[in-house]
């Protein structure tokens, strides 16, 4: 039973979301408007940006190591669920590693630690923002912040909802990631990356496919 249990906990059940969901909680971080929240999520990738153009090297890793320890501390101080930020780590460790060999292959290993670092620290702020805030008020915020570019012909709402579509099929890309990986467990083929890569990314664009074909059925284009 306990090997049964065990094996249920990495299933496809188990493994976390790649970001996370909503908790409840009344931190600062929690009180925080969702436009507040989602504009501190592009400095986030602006900062990332400048580091590595303005003193690019060591120094770009420091500082993206630096950006890491503050998100850490805000998801602590925001009392999210423990091991939040780290589940990130664990599901996209092998695209970390890939990453961070090509880059130390190409351009040395401070650019490597940049790459990686600067790359995690997106990843969680988007997890801070995803894990204190609902999805609704996310998109609420963005259709707000959109609105006074309707004069300009871009529909706010068509954004907010294209918006949707791409938080919640984050999940499921997870969910395909997670089975092909266990297929190719099953076939002793979890150290080739073929294995793992082609299958998730051909079943990607068939869901892609039926998404399409579901929306345009209704009526969306």
């Amino acid at each position: 039973m306990k090997r049964r249990g065990a094996g249920a906990r990495r299933g496809l059940a188990g493994p976390p979301p790649l970001l996370g969901l909503a908790e409840p909680g009344t931190s600062a971080l929690h009180r925080a408007r969702p436009g507040a929240k989602l504009l501190g999520l592009v400095l986030v990738g602006a900062v990332v940006g400048a580091v590595r153009g303005f003193a690019p090297g060591w120094p770009a890793a420091a500082g993206c190591t630096a950006l890491l320890v503050l998100l850490a501390l805000a998801a602590r101080g925001a009392r999210l669920r423990r091991g939040l930020l780290r589940a990130q780590v664990r599901r996209t460790w092998w695209l970390l590693l890939a990453l961070a060999a090509l880059q130390w292959w190409l351009a040395g290993p401070a650019l490597a630690a940049t790459v990686v670092t600067g790359l995690l620290g997106c990843l969680w702020a988007a997890t801070l923002v995803t894990a204190t805030t609902p999805v609704p008020d996310l998109l609420e915020a963005v259709v707000r912040a959109l609105g006074p570019l309707r004069r300009v012909g871009v529909e706010p709402e068509r954004v907010g909802f294209a918006f949707t579509l791409t938080l919640t099929s984050i999940p499921v890309v997870g969910r395909l990631l997670a089975e092909s990986r266990e297929a190719a467990a099953a076939r002793g083929l979890s150290g080739d990356p073929r294995a793992l890569l082609v299958p998730t990314v051909v079943r990607t664009v068939v869901h892609a496919e039926q998404l399409g074909e579901a929306l345009a059925a209704r009526g969306l284009d």
